[in-house]
């Protein structure tokens, strides 16, 4: 067991397997850090969770290695219950819940500041999984005590990788008016006003739109010029 999987849950796993190819180093070190994947030049990490616990880390990583950092959303989540201590099956549900490309925003404001590096890129794995969970009292009380013990990957489904700016724009909905707000943005991609703001923030920082005016409380945006076009 290398350095690093100790802690190392199944879906992290399975996917830092999945993702493995003949010659490549798992569990390197490099400058430092303990990276999951470093395959010639490039380092690769895997990341299942919040992007706020490795924020400084790829910070760091980019300013002299190119850097690809994975990451799954559930397009398919089954929640598979489970019993102490054995961890046997008791039951199995399709969730209702679907993830969608832009839930990536979600965690992508962690590392907006880097996410047009030219050492960066973002790989989104759309995945079919399961949540093995635990009635143990542990859990939040938004779970009313349940616990996450382990999420297990089925499949991978697609996958899209981001380099750069012109990547991330073209996550905007189609139809979207020349100037929008982010109530204007949520409506035409079917998403939370939070997770516009999420949007606009990352592509502001990257340079992509910029604030033109303001509406009584609501910022309006447009795309910056430069990105206007084709490639």
């Amino acid at each position: 067991m290398g350095i690093g999987t100790v802690n190392e849950r199944s879906l992290h796993r399975a996917i830092k397997q999945w993702y493995t190819r003949p010659g490549d180093v798992l569990e390197a070190t490099v400058d430092g850090y303990v990276v999951d994947i470093l395959r010639g030049e490039l380092v690769i990490e895997i990341q299942t969770g919040s992007f706020s616990s490795v924020a400084g880390k790829l910070r760091d990583l980019v300013r002299s290695h190119e850097v690809l950092l994975v990451y799954p959303i559930a397009r398919e989540k089954w929640i598979v219950k489970v019993a102490q201590p054995d961890g046997s099956r008791m039951s199995r549900r399709k969730s209702p819940k679907r993830g969608r490309l832009l839930n990536l925003f979600d965690e992508l404001v962690y590392v907006s500041d880097v996410a047009d590096h030219d050492n960066f890129g973002l790989e989104v794995l759309l995945t079919r999984e399961e949540e093995l969970t635990c009635d143990d009292g542990r859990g939040s009380w938004r779970r009313r005590g349940i616990s996450v013990v382990d999420r297990e990957l089925i499949e991978v489904v697609e996958g899209m990788r981001f380099n750069g700016c012109r990547d991330y724009l073209r996550l905007l909905p189609d139809g979207l008016t020349e100037s929008f707000t982010n109530r204007v943005l949520a409506e035409a991609a079917g998403v939370r006003v939070g997770t516009a703001r999420k949007m606009t923030y990352c592509l502001r920082r990257m340079g992509g739109i910029r604030q033109v005016a303001k509406k009584g409380n609501e910022k309006v945006f447009e795309v910056c010029c430069g990105w206007l076009g084709g490639d």
